[in-house]
């Protein structure tokens, strides 16, 4: 395949969905329930929704919506140390656009941007270390955020301040790792998996070995899936067929882009730049061991925890907010007693419902939701 169109070929599509429906009816009937397989990724949950996926396969498959999608996870107290670092004198904040409208316990970096503090969206740290280098007399910080997909150009950020001599640049870290959130998700006790969509972003700089405990100590199915519609249909049928087989391995569907051993620079720049925390915190998963990254103590000068004081307060999300039962796939987002209601893209409580890549916004923008919940919403939001 080298053309877009051929990846989402409606026959092809067809011929996939038929085979998935044989294996996943046999293997429902086995089980006597639906077979559970999580997607990891939010950008395979965005995907999902948006080429009505799941509208396709039939009952006996249930997909499980994932935490990976790093500004979803990010719990509201590192939003707050973050608009705290805006809101001082002399500082610009840089940050990704879907990390602005994220909710804090009083407001979010947009709010706070509206209230004058000087909040810029980039594409890049690069384009904030441009800004850094355009206002020597100013602090700079990147709110640098994100699963090992974007830790590589945040360490050659970095880097790149030290060779140039940027001393008002600095990183405010919430990186993220895979490894860890994956094995707290099978360790969850109210939690029933049976296979994995693996995060293909990810896996372009990780590779494919590091999922291999989920195959031999969990025995649970990976497969490494793109984003294309027959991407994630294929991928489904791998995981089916070695169900169907009893098997437990780790398999490559995204092999046009993720090498078996990772992206060796990538990894190099991690390494040098990062370690590992020894625990972060997670929205609605808590605290992880070793599931996030800080800067080690040769680049501690670029360390924006180090560079301002930070208030450092673990706060709850609200109690109407369900963010954390969602993630951790436990009930669906329209399920969710705020859903379309006190919780919209316009009004959102949860981070889930600000990113593209989160469950509820996907849900939200596709219509995700049955019918009838909807009509029950707004009902209700009528009546009021």
């Amino acid at each position: 395949m080298k053309y877009v169109d051929e990846f989402r070929d409606p026959d092809k599509a067809k011929t996939l969905i038929r085979e998935i429906t044989k294996l996943s009816d046999q293997l429902a009937r086995d089980l006597k329930r639906p077979v559970y397989i999580m997607e990891v990724c939010g950008g395979h949950t965005h995907s999902i929704f948006r080429y009505g996926i799941e509208n396709m396969l039939p009952s006996s498959l249930e997909l499980i919506h994932g935490p990976g999608c790093p500004v979803c996870v990010l719990p509201m107290g590192r939003v707050d140390d973050c608009v705290a670092i805006a809101e001082q004198a002399n500082t610009i904040m840089t940050t990704f656009g879907d990390a602005m409208r994220v909710p804090g316990s009083k407001r979010s970096l947009l709010q706070a941007k509206a209230l004058g503090a000087d909040v810029r969206m980039v594409y890049s740290p690069l384009d904030a270390l441009s800004i850094a280098r355009k206002n020597p007399d100013k602090e700079v910080v990147f709110f640098g955020l994100g699963f090992e997909t974007t830790m590589p150009s945040t360490a050659l950020t970095v880097l790149k301040a030290e060779a140039d001599g940027i001393k008002n640049f600095s990183l405010f870290c919430n990186h993220i790792t895979i490894i860890p959130t994956i094995k707290a998700v099978l360790d969850s006790p109210d939690l029933q998996l049976d296979g994995f969509l693996g995060p293909g972003h990810v896996s372009m700089v990780i590779g494919n070995q590091p999922y291999g405990f989920i195959a031999e100590h969990y025995q649970r199915p990976v497969v490494v899936s793109g984003f294309e519609p027959l991407d994630i249909l294929q991928s489904l049928w791998m995981v089916l067929k070695q169900l169907h087989a009893g098997e437990a391995r780790i398999e490559n569907q995204y092999n046009r882009v993720v090498p078996e051993h990772g992206n060796r620079m990538a990894l190099e720049a991690i390494s040098k730049v990062f370690e590992l925390r020894q625990f972060f915190e997670w929205r609605g998963l808590g605290s992880i061991d070793n599931s996030g990254v800080q800067l080690n103590q040769k680049y501690a000068a670029y360390d924006a925890e180090k560079k301002f004081a930070l208030p450092a307060i673990s706060i709850a999300d609200p109690k109407s907010c369900q963010c954390g039962e969602v993630l951790k796939g436990a009930i669906k987002p329209w399920q969710c007693k705020v859903y379309g209601k006190a919780c919209t893209p316009e009004t959102p409580m949860g981070a889930l419902m600000v990113s593209s890549e989160g469950a509820c916004a996907a849900y939200y923008q596709y219509g995700g939701a049955p019918k009838d919940i909807i009509q029950i919403h707004q009902l209700e939001e009528t009546s009021v």
